[in-house]
C-alpha cells in the first residue's frame, strides 16, 4: 500500500500559540503530535474521534491551508512545502476539501454560477461564459441538483442545507480532484438527508476513483461510508488505532475505541439498554495546554498500568495483520 500512497504524513505535528491566563500570557498548544499516516489512491480513510481531537486540523494540513510545525506532508512522494510554484498549483488542484458548514462555506453574495465557475476560469479549464455555464450545469447534475437550470443562478440563501452542501461538493469536483477531504460533511445536515449525501459521495468515489479522508465524530457514519476502507481513531492529536473498518468496528483493540463504540445507540432499543458503557476513570478530557505525560488516555483509561502508561508514550503495535493499536496492553503480542 505504501508505494501507492497519494498522501503520506511523516511525524507531523502542529502547535498554535494561544493566550493563557488572566494577564494574556502566551503558551504553545500542541494540536497534532507525531502523526504518521498514508492514504492510497482510491482509498477511503475515516478519521474519527471526539470534538477537539485534531481531526479538522489534520484535514487543513493535508490540503495545504496551514503549515505544520514539524514533519512532512508528501503528495506522491514530494513534500508539498518544498514544491515549486507550478507543482504546488498542481497539488492544490488535485487535493480538495468539503467543509463542515454549508451555511458559511459558500459566499452569500455570489450566485451558484459564480461560485462554481471561479475555479474553472482561474485554472484555465474554461475560457468563455458559454463553456463555463455548460460545465457548471454538468457539475450540478453530477451532484443530483436537477434540473440544474433551476439552481445555476440562485444565491446560497435560496437553497436548503442539503442543497448547499451538494453545491460545496460540486465545487470540490470542479478541478477533477484525486483526493478529497470531507470534513464532517454531513454532520450539520438533517438526519433525513444525510444518507443521500453519503450515497452521493460513495457514487463519486466509484465514478472518479477519488481517495477520501472522511472526517467524522460519528462511528456509525464512518462504518457506513468506509466499510471497504480503513478507520483511524484519533485522541488528542494522535492516532491510537488504525485498521480495516470491519476489524476496528467488530474487534476494537484500544480502550478509547471500545468506549466510542459502546456509546453508539442501536436501532433496537433493547440492544442499546443491554449495553454496559465502559466505566472510565474520568469523564474529563485533558486540556491541550496541559497534556498528561505518557499515553494521553491514561487519566481516563480503566486498564492503565501505573508507572508505564503515565510515563511512556506507547508505540504502534500490530495485534493482527494491518491492524495497529497504540496501547501497552499489546506490547510483546
Amino acid at each position: 500500500m505504501e508505494d501507492r500512497a497519494i498522501i503520506r504524513l511523516e511525524h507531523l505535528s502542529k502547535s498554535f500559540t494561544v493566550r493563557s491566563g488572566v494577564f494574556g500570557g502566551r503558551k504553545s498548544m500542541q494540536v497534532i503530535g507525531d502523526l504518521s499516516l498514508s492514504i492510497s489512491e482510491g482509498e477511503v480513510l475515516c478519521l474519527v474521534g471526539e470534538s477537539g481531537c485534531g481531526k479538522t486540523t489534520t484535514g487543513k494540513l493535508i490540503v495545504g491551508l496551514i503549515k505544520p510545525t514539524s514533519g512532512k506532508i508528501l503528495f506522491e512522494g514530494q513534500d508539498i512545502w518544498d514544491m515549486s510554484k507550478e507543482d504546488f498549483s498542481s497539488y492544490r488542484r488535485a487535493v480538495q476539501i468539503v467543509h463542515q458548514d454549508p451555511y458559511s462555506s459558500l459566499n452569500p453574495v455570489h450566485r451558484i454560477y459564480n461560485i462554481l465557475s471561479a475555479p474553472l476560469f482561474r485554472h484555465g479549464i474554461v475560457r468563455s461564459r458559454g463553456e463555463a455555464e455548460e460545465k457548471v450545469l454538468e457539475l450540478l447534475g453530477r451532484v443530483d441538483l436537477t434540473p440544474p437550470e433551476d439552481f445555476i443562478y440562485k444565491y446560497p440563501h435560496q437553497l436548503s442545507g442539503g442543497q448547499r452542501q451538494r453545491v460545496a461538493i460540486a465545487r470540490s469536483l470542479t478541478l477533477n480532484p484525486r483526493f478529497i477531504v470531507a470534513d464532517e460533511a454531513v454532520s450539520m445536515l438533517d438526519v433525513s438527508i444525510r444518507l443521500s449525501v453519503i450515497e452521493l459521495l460513495r457514487r463519486l468515489k466509484e465514478e472518479m476513483n477519488v481517495a477520501f479522508l472522511f472526517i467524522t465524530h460519528d462511528l456509525a457514519m464512518a462504518k457506513y461510508f468506509g466499510w471497504e476502507g480503513r478507520i483511524a481513531v484519533m485522541y488528542l492529536g494522535r492516532i491510537v488505532e488504525i485498521g480495516p473498518t470491519p476489524r476496528v468496528i467488530e474487534n476494537p483493540s484500544h480502550p478509547y475505541t471500545k468506549a466510542l463504540l459502546m456509546a453508539i445507540p442501536e436501532a433496537d432499543p433493547r440492544i442499546t439498554r443491554s449495553k454496559k458503557p465502559m466505566e472510565l476513570r474520568s469523564l474529563d478530557i485533558p486540556s491541550l495546554l496541559n497534556l498528561p505525560p505518557g499515553c494521553t488516555f491514561n487519566p481516563r483509561c480503566p486498564f492503565w498500568i501505573e508507572g508505564v502508561c503515565d510515563k511512556e508514550v506507547p508505540e504502534m503495535y500490530e495485534p493482527e495483520k494491518d491492524h495497529y493499536v497504540s496501547c501497552f496492553l499489546f506490547r510483546g503480542k
